[in-house]
Order: structure tokens, then C-alpha cells, then sequence
């Protein structure tokens, strides 16, 4: 495995390493060793997978607020996604800021998005399966959401009209949830 901080401090990609032969191949997806020794072991306490069936389909973005907050290990195990993620951490000197990571089945690699920040992805394929562990479990009454295309932000997402559920198309503006509640304590 091969681990690669992002330029948002705390978010990683983690490159993942298939050992193939006639077969197909053997692929080790998370080891708590080498997970530990980038601090990025967590109890993971939850795992999920999401189907979407059309390319454009953006999911998010959403978060929980603490103490119910949630870091995230987020993979595509087919198809093609682009991984988004902002900052709302209390003190971050990146608050507000986003990045994105490109998760395929072909690149075979993992997102680590730590607790703090908002996340969705958009699909770049027809078919796109994400599988992601979190740390927290999911508590409805505690969830939060930002504006997938609020200008504040900023993001370059790959398509200007996505399919969009009606909860994500609601989502508040960076400026109400900032007006509303500041930022997150990300050790919360």
C-alpha cells in the first residue's frame, strides 16, 4: 500500500497494490499495521455500499455533527467516481477549502477522509459501486449537508446538471450552515 496526504491536511489517498496472475488477482484492502503507522487506524464501526446506475449521480455533500461526526474509507469497487470533500473544521487552516480524489476499480485505490469534513462523489460512470467504512454510526437526527454547487465553495464537479436525490438538491448553503453553527469540532 501506498499512502498519499492530500494537500487538504488529514485526507489521504491510499494506492492499494493487486497481485495478480491467469486467476485474476489477490488485493489486500485495508491492513491496521500499516493503517496505524499513518495514524490513520480507526474502529471502524459501520460499513456501507451505494449502487448508482447512471453516470452524473452525485451523492452528498454530508456529514454528522460530532459527537457523532465520522471519518471515512471510501473505495469504488466499480466503475469511476469523483471523491469530494470540504473542510469544516473549527481552526482548519483549510476551512472552506475542497479537493477531490478519483476512485476507480481500475486504479484500485481508497480515499481516508477524516472526521470534520463534508463528502460526496459524483459518478463518472453508468455503473458505480462505493463501499465505505466509517467510524461512527449513522445517526439521522445528526446529520448536516451543504449545497453541492454553492458558489462559496467553489467545486469543479464533472457535470453542471447531476442527478441529484430531492434531500441533496435542499441542502443549505455553505454561508447558513457557517451563519448556523461556525464549524465542526472534528474530535468530537
Amino acid at each position: 500500500m501506498e499512502f498519499i496526504e492530500q494537500s487538504i491536511k488529514g485526507v489521504w489517498e491510499v494506492r492499494l497494490q493487486a497481485r495478480g496472475d491467469q486467476r485474476g488477482f489477490f488485493m489486500r484492502t485495508y491492513d491496521q499495521n500499516l493503517f496505524s503507522q499513518h495514524g490513520l487506524h480507526k474502529n471502524w464501526v459501520q460499513e456501507n455500499h451505494s449502487l448508482s446506475t447512471k453516470k452524473g449521480t452525485l451523492r452528498g455533500l454530508h456529514f454528522q455533527f460530532p459527537p457523532f461526526a465520522e471519518a471515512k474509507l471510501v473505495r469504488a469497487i466499480q466503475g469511476e467516481i469523483l471523491d469530494v470533500f470540504v473542510d469544516l473544521r473549527k481552526d482548519s487552516e483549510t476551512f472552506g477549502q475542497w479537493g477531490a480524489i478519483l476512485l476507480s476499480d481500475s486504479l484500485k485505490n481508497l480515499a481516508f477522509i477524516p472526521r470534520g469534513f463534508a463528502h460526496g462523489y459524483c459518478t463518472l460512470s453508468d455503473v458505480a459501486e462505493v463501499v465505505y467504512k466509517v467510524d461512527s454510526p449513522y445517526t439521522p437526527e445528526q446529520e448536516g449537508g451543504i449545497k453541492w454547487d454553492d458558489p462559496d465553495i467553489g467545486i469543479q464537479w464533472p457535470v453542471a446538471h447531476p442527478i441529484l436525490s430531492e434531500k441533496d438538491a435542499q441542502q443549505p448553503s455553505f454561508q447558513a450552515f457557517c451563519e448556523q453553527h461556525h464549524a465542526i469540532n472534528s474530535n468530537g
